[in-house]
């Protein structure tokens, strides 16, 4: 058993400890609270510690045409964000030789120097703020009249 995999299940271990539902995957593990769905990657970090890399699909597309406008809006908004960051990520058609949509996605990245109870429930809160931040962010510009055109 490798560094990594056990590193991956203490974490995992203190997130279900502490009522959340995660499910581990081939390289990470998915945390699901409520409708979210966030995908969780742990790798040791060179310096030490461990470094925890989180995404949110936010199930948001933006097509080629409109990407001008969306990442004036996405700019915008991450000014705003503590937590994370928005990012678009090329989608990829089997039937198409170029990239013709975007999936927007939230990702964030926290350094822990180690695994300990204090740590751990840093990640906690920074998880739950990365979740919370960031679609708050994308539901209030989508909602609004000045929204984000996708």
């Amino acid at each position: 058993m490798t560094r990594h995999s056990t590193e991956l299940q203490r974490i995992v271990a203190s997130l279900k400890g502490s009522g959340l539902s995660v499910e581990l995957l081939d390289e990470g593990a998915l945390v699901q609270d409520g409708d979210s769905r966030v995908a969780l990657y742990a790798e040791t970090d060179e310096q030490g510690g461990v470094l925890v890399r989180l995404h949110l699909d936010l199930d948001l597309y933006v097509e080629q045409d409109a990407l001008a406008d969306v990442l004036m809006g996405m700019n915008l908004m991450n000014q705003g964000l503590d937590y994370g960051t928005l990012m678009l990520d090329p989608v990829e058609d089997e039937d198409e030789e170029e990239t013709l949509a975007f999936a927007v996605l939230g990702r964030s990245v926290l350094w822990l120097p180690d695994l300990d109870g204090v740590e751990l429930n840093r990640l906690r809160e920074h998880l739950r703020r990365f979740e919370t931040e960031v679609t708050g962010a994308v539901e209030r510009t989508l909602q609004g009249s000045s929204g984000m055109k996708a």
